[in-house]
């Protein structure tokens, strides 16, 4: 009995991992494949616990889902708000764009709400303790929302079609907090001794008791936004992946590490910033990818365009790294095409490709008159293979360093995209 139920679980991985695979066609996961407005679910309830003073309180979660999506499995981005803990919403302009992005590239987006509130906010003032134990409080729910959708796929028959095996975390700000304690602060002998896990809300040690319990709580990788961590020493080797977002201006949560403002007006404690968070784990041989936003104030990606697509592109690569087993590009590469706009198939007749199947060249012809175009060339496993900025309207493309088998070629100029299948025969 055993036997057989442990090779069904082990057929169920194996179908995930090669149904995972067989979607790095270059296009979901590496471009806005799913372009439009995503198939927004809203008001999910995915838990429940009491907030610091007591209240009960039901936790809330709103899905994206890739628009004419067909796929069997996807991937899912839980995402957590911004506020210090004492405000935000999973609905605030911190979260929302970025969970359309998600979903327009192919995963799925859930955008969560967590308990806040603090303890003496705003008077007396909170201190060390009262700051942690909202931290700890978030961090139980984001760790309930994972459950969630594992439950889900368990009990319910998989109602959102989520690939398990590839579960991420991100968070901008206090979300940034989350997903970093989260990932890092993942022993009870790690909690700081002045927290007391005995005061209310806080029951259930580091799972929590927000819900969904006998099911794991562990993400593939998080992404950190303008977000810090209590202690550099919880990153061990062998730990979770990070990609990190911060500005090097931040007045709200240092770059680096120093003492955390509540409000601008309650000193609370030491903390460390994405920086710390960064030379740490290249210490202890995480993998990770930083991005440096020079002169920049707090979660500048709600306010600049040029950083959110900063921010966009460079969870793209990041992401894309785990799900189709390409090398990880930490350069925050254009994600193609725009927002909205539509892929396009050669057989539109926007361009030619002569010949295909291919032996030694080929050349790509510009049908629609338009320069400055860039052309990628993806393997079967979504990996980048050939990539030029085409600046006429033709152009050739030696194939010796190809192996034989199929490809995906991409043309595009920020606004459109056109592929098709590129067969390679020597």
């Amino acid at each position: 009995m055993n036997r057989i139920f442990t090779l069904a679980i082990l057929f169920s991985s194996f179908v995930a991992v090669n149904s995972c695979f067989a979607q790095c066609d270059g296009l979901r996961f590496a471009t806005f494949a799913f372009p439009g407005e995503p198939v927004i679910t809203s008001n999910i309830v995915y838990g429940n616990n009491v907030r610091f003073n007591g209240t009960a309180e039901p936790l809330e979660l709103d899905i994206y889902q890739p628009l004419n999506d067909t796929a069997s499995l996807r991937p899912l981005v839980i995402v957590a708000h911004g506020g210090s803990f004492i405000g935000g919403s999973r609905t605030g302009s911190d979260v929302v764009p970025m969970c359309k992005d998600f979903a327009r590239l192919g995963y799925v987006a859930a955008s969560i709400e967590y308990r806040i509130g603090m303890s003496n906010f705003p008077f007396p003032g909170p201190g060390q303790s009262d700051a942690t134990e909202a931290v700890l409080r978030a961090v139980q729910d984001a760790k309930a929302a994972i459950r969630y959708f594992r439950k889900d796929v368990a009990e319910n028959g998989n109602t959102y079609k989520i690939d398990t095996a590839n579960i991420f975390m991100a968070g901008v700000s206090a979300g940034g907090f989350v997903a970093l304690q989260l990932a890092y602060l993942d022993q009870e002998s790690e909690i700081p001794t002045y927290v007391n896990m005995n005061n209310t809300g806080l029951g259930g040690g580091l799972q929590g008791l927000s819900g969904n319990l006998g099911y794991s709580s562990k993400v593939k990788a998080i992404i950190n936004v303008a977000g810090a961590i209590g202690d550099t020493s919880w990153i061990k080797p062998g730990d979770i992946p990070v990609y990190s977002l911060h500005g090097t201006n931040d007045g709200t949560v240092p770059f680096n590490t120093a003492v955390i403002t509540l409000a601008g007006i309650f000193p609370i404690m030491t903390v460390n910033g994405s920086n710390s968070v960064h030379i740490r784990a290249n210490n202890v041989g995480i993998t990770n990818c930083f991005e440096i936003e020079e002169g920049a104030d707090h979660v500048p990606h709600v306010s600049s365009a040029a950083y959110y697509d900063t921010l966009i592109n460079g969870s793209r690569d990041f992401l894309l790294h785990f799900m189709c087993d390409v090398p990880l590009n930490c350069s925050s590469n254009p994600i193609l095409p725009a927002t909205g706009n539509n892929i396009k198939k050669l057989s539109e007749g926007l361009i030619n490709v002569f010949p295909n199947p291919v032996s030694t060249e080929f050349t790509i012809t510009n049908k629609g008159q338009t320069r400055n175009c860039t052309v990628q060339v993806f393997d079967a496993l979504g990996k980048i293979v050939f990539s030029q900025l085409m600046q006429s309207y033709s152009l050739t493309i030696e194939t010796g360093s190809f192996t034989n088998g199929i490809y995906h070629l991409q043309l595009s100029d920020g606004y459109t995209v056109v592929s098709e299948k590129l067969v390679v025969t020597h």
